[in-house]
């Protein structure tokens, strides 16, 4: 057992105490923020502000510049997202859950592919490209985009398209020796699988506009 929490735990002792206790905090607002949001409730927004914020300013430090501009893409689509579900569609409803139509999931695809290579050169250019890692940054970066877009607007799939990188940030995180935000990662790919299901029912007890 103390093999495994080495493992996990043990890059800690090299760290600033500054950096872990806002890893933790990060986690913690995350959490919270993922959990709103499996609920359908608006405080998945605040939560999610303070989250990317400590987010980004970690990623930087730790050379991850993809995962960085998604974080600050989240903070941008924070605020979208909370206008949008607070906007009424008519004089009684806000913004409802609805299914991903064909063109949004085009509009997705090129947001996916625009981000990947946008990260791209990111790194290129500042100097950063390493290994395959930084490639897998790349694809995670562009699966986030399009998955916090389609929440943003909340559809129903966004939490399959999250599943997708939550799950390949897994290894990532662990390979990069961040395990507080790999298994952050793990809880989040469990959440996004229970998230489908919970909007799913949300989906199906929704009023149909204008037959009430």
């Amino acid at each position: 057992m103390s093999e495994v929490i080495e493992f996990i735990f043990g890059q800690y002792r090299d760290y600033k105490t500054s950096h872990i206790v806002l890893e933790l905090i990060m986690v913690v607002a995350s959490v919270m923020s993922v959990l709103f949001s499996k609920r359908n409730n608006i405080l998945v927004f605040p939560f999610g502000i303070i989250s990317t914020l400590i987010f980004s300013y970690l990623l930087w430090q730790w050379n991850l510049l993809g995962d960085m501009v998604i974080n600050i893409y989240y903070f941008i689509m924070s605020i979208y997202g909370w206008y949008i579900w607070t906007r009424k569609v008519d004089v009684t409803h806000e913004t409802l859950i609805t299914k991903v139509s064909r063109d949004e999931w085009l509009v997705s695809f090129l947001l996916l592919i625009a981000a990947a290579v946008a990260i791209f050169f990111l790194y290129f250019y500042t100097d950063r490209l390493e290994s395959t890692v930084s490639y897998i940054d790349m694809l995670t970066t562009g699966i986030f985009f399009a998955g916090m877009w389609l929440m943003a607007r909340r559809k129903l799939e966004h939490w399959i398209v999250l599943l997708v990188g939550n799950v390949i940030s897994v290894p990532l995180y662990f390979y990069k020796g961040y395990s507080f935000s790999a298994l952050l990662y793990l809880f989040l790919a469990i959440i996004a699988y229970y998230g489908y299901l919970e909007w799913k029912k949300y989906l199906n007890k929704q009023p149909i506009l204008g037959k009430e």
